[in-house]
């Protein structure tokens, strides 16, 4: 079978990542990277045997003649970028957010329609084996469900430049957000109904109109409730910067701290913001006595795959929807959907109001 060749659009630290996957993969033909660091270029393209370079999208399409691309570039591009994929007549992987807006996301679809071509967004934590189990096991504990996520990162120097860069167009609820109320989606099963947020400006450094922290609560049809906090800054503490936990009426499952088991901190490496570790599985049910029948349950899952593995399954999975003509339908619908909450929440701390969704 043919090989499918791709160009990576943003080779910063995601679309290295799936440079590297795409490079591994027997599928693929990796035969082009764009981006505008040359420096950046040259190290990853000598690291992937000679990969050719290219410094606009244009450039590439013309030299390459691809049959895919993934676009990993900020997030204020992805629709334009998609866009010009779509109309090029190539399959797309795009990391999340899909887009801006709920509008624009949905132009995507329907143009990945039109077109006869695939799309894939990067909702890496699908391809989790442990975040599956977290989400399976999340199912067991009856409804409603009371869902409590965060992912607060201390950044500092580069870091620190590339969330002030993304600050310019994306808040971190709206950015990160996207992973985490899709899980609540997927655990609960359920229409989101309303989402109130806060959120606070913490740095003289960003514009005055965004805020690098905030909170968002979304209410499900279902009675369901979910609260996730996100924020980015020299500023932020590594206290309490990792919380995954689900609590139902017949007990709990939580995600057990990496960090607290390595005994350090470092809330900005990326490997982290999917580590898993252990679950830690609570049943509520009580004798007669009012006491526990069964103990606490650890779920051992230290052997869980890296960052880069999971980038690896990413695009293997992408290969397959290509290759087996996979339906997309509820993949990019859910990707909607959770745009569609994180933006309402961006909505209600602006205006502070609750939004209650359609």
């Amino acid at each position: 079978m043919a090989k499918i060749k791709v160009i990576v659009i943003g080779c910063g630290n995601m679309g290295s990542s799936h440079a590297r996957a795409y490079h591994g993969i027997e599928g693929f033909d990796l035969c082009g990277l764009v981006d505008r660091d040359a420096g950046r270029l040259k190290a990853l393209s000598a690291e992937l045997g000679g990969v050719k370079t290219f410094q606009t999208i244009e450039e590439a399409l013309t030299a390459c003649r691809p049959d895919a691309a993934a676009v990993c570039t900020y997030p204020d591009t992805h629709y334009k970028l998609g866009n010009q994929c779509l109309e090029a007549g190539l399959h797309l992987f795009v990391e999340k957010p899909l887009a801006e807006t709920v509008e624009q996301a949905e132009e995507i679809v329907s143009l990945s329609e039109k077109a006869g071509k695939k799309v894939a967004v990067g909702y890496i934590l699908h391809h989790h084996p442990s975040w599956q189990q977290f989400t399976d096991i999340a199912r067991t504990l009856g409804k409603p469900l009371v869902m409590r996520m965060n992912l607060n990162q201390q950044s500092k120097d580069k870091e620190w430049q590339t969330h002030k860069q993304l600050l310019k167009s994306m808040s971190p609820i709206v950015d990160c957000g996207v992973h985490y109320v899709d899980i609540m989606c997927r655990m609960t099963g359920s229409r989101p109904t309303r989402v109130q947020a806060i959120g606070a400006r913490l740095s003289d450094e960003i514009d005055e109109q965004m805020y690098n922290y905030g909170q968002l609560q979304v209410m499900f049809e279902d009675r369901s409730v979910g609260w996730y906090e996100a924020g980015w800054g020299p500023m932020m503490s590594e206290t309490a910067y990792f919380v995954k936990d689900v609590i139902g009426p017949k007990g709990c499952v939580s995600i057990v701290d990496p960090v607290a088991q390595k005994k350090e901190a470092d809330s900005a490496d990326i490997d982290s913001h999917t580590s898993v570790g252990m679950l830690l599985r609570h049943d509520a049910e009580c004798d007669a006595q009012g006491n526990f029948k069964k103990q606490d349950t650890i779920i051992d899952t230290r052997e869980e795959p890296g960052h880069q593995e999971l980038c690896n399954r990413e695009q293997q999975h992408f290969l397959k929807v290509i290759r087996e003509d996979l339906d997309q339908t509820e993949h990019l619908q859910n990707a909607v959907n959770s745009l569609r909450i994180v933006l309402a929440a961006d909505e209600s701390i602006r205006t502070g109001r609750t939004v209650v969704l359609d």
